[in-house]
């Protein structure tokens, strides 16, 4: 994976780069703040007074001293209020202040901490969705070791709690999916209404306009009058092989060509997000009538960001399809209409719940 979740102490963990969740003002916190500090010594205190006040959004280094990291990158992130003054785009910017940063610095890795989940009360689901776009996103152009360090058992948790509500809806889905399969059950059938007005409908032709005007009680199921026309079906001609054979679609690979140009994305962005490699990005874009796996097409998909009904029709280019009797399947029809595009996470996701991961690198 381009990036890892542990369970460390940061201060223990062997980066280029720690980011720190600063104070806008140069003085020592609690948490996080307050362990990288000593464990740094007190002249990282000292560099970061020279600093002063930083704002939300940004970062700045310094020194590591005691730590065996290069730098400290030292990132103001917001504290939540409601969700509604822009908490989580102010987030954003704070992870990408860090990593851009770090970048310049020439770093080859760096550890953060789930910034604004404590203390400043961030709503961790939404905290870690933020972090994990951001890493994405950083990492289709650009090289680098991302560790996000979630101390004690408790911090660590909450990166198994926000599965939670994944595993319900998985149960919701593929319990009713199954249901429907035992009970051989179509929603798409109607059931026929108690007072059989349905069927009176469809049989009222078959009575005379004096037989209508004059019954007295509730009109016969069935009338037993004969029709004075029979009524002949008239169904189309079936089509010749010939003919079915001019219907044909586009091929997957046809298909997938349509949709990169629709894009502005490039394809190295495409393919990195997709996590698939270059070499297998290119076979399937020049055979037309390669077959990939269903793994493939759901990678592709989520490195052109689709949404479900264009993910449906990409799999059914290639035969395929999202089905609610398979968790796997609903895992990332959970992630794809929450619009969170990771090839990364959503494996996490299947790994909490004892699922088959989705596969990356040359193999299709």
């Amino acid at each position: 994976m381009p990036f890892q979740i542990i369970r460390n102490d940061i201060t223990l963990v062997a980066a280029d780069a720690i980011v720190n969740t600063a104070n806008p003002e140069p003085v020592v916190g609690g948490g996080t703040d307050y362990a990288i500090h000593r464990a740094a010594g007190p002249e990282l205190l000292e560099a970061r007074e020279k600093i002063g006040e930083i704002s939300v959004g940004r970062s700045f280094a310094t020194p590591a001293f005691r730590l065996s990291a290069k730098y400290v990158l030292h990132t103001v992130s917001p504290v939540w209020i409601d969700g509604k003054h822009q908490e989580e785009e102010q987030l954003r910017m704070a992870y990408d202040s860090a990593l851009y940063l770090a970048d310049e610095l020439k770093c080859q890795s760096v550890a953060f901490p789930l910034l604004s989940a404590g203390t400043y009360g961030f709503p961790h689901d939404r905290a870690l969705a933020v972090a994990i776009q951001a890493f994405t996103d950083f990492l289709v152009a650009h090289e680098m070791q991302i560790f996000l360090v979630l101390f004690n058992a408790k911090a660590f948790g909450i990166a198994g709690s926000i599965f939670d509500d994944l595993k319900s809806y998985i149960d919701d889905n593929y319990v009713d999916e199954r249901n429907e399969e035992e009970y051989l059950i179509d929603a798409t059938v109607r059931p026929i209404a108690a007072d059989y007005s349905v069927c009176e409908e469809r049989t009222e032709y078959r009575q005379s306009p004096r037989e209508r005007r004059n019954r007295t009680g509730r009109k016969p199921l069935f009338s037993s009058k004969p029709l004075a026309e029979p009524l002949e079906p008239t169904m189309p001609a079936p089509a010749s092989l010939k003919d079915i054979l001019k219907q044909h679609e586009k091929t997957f690979s046809e298909y997938l060509l349509d949709l990169l140009k629709e894009r502005d994305d490039k394809a190295s962005e495409i393919y990195k997000r997709a996590e698939i490699s270059k070499q297998l990005f290119s076979k399937i874009l020049s055979n037309k009538d390669y077959q990939p796996t269903k793994t493939t097409v759901i990678q592709l998909a989520i490195g052109l960001q689709l949404d479900l009904a264009q993910t449906q029709k990409l799999l059914g280019k290639a035969g395929y399809a999202l089905t609610r009797s398979s968790k796997v399947d609903l895992v990332v029809q959970y992630y794809i209409e929450r619009k969170m595009y990771n090839v990364a996470f959503i494996n996490l996701a299947l790994d909490d719940c004892g699922l088959p991961l989705l596969k990356t690198g040359l193999k299709s």
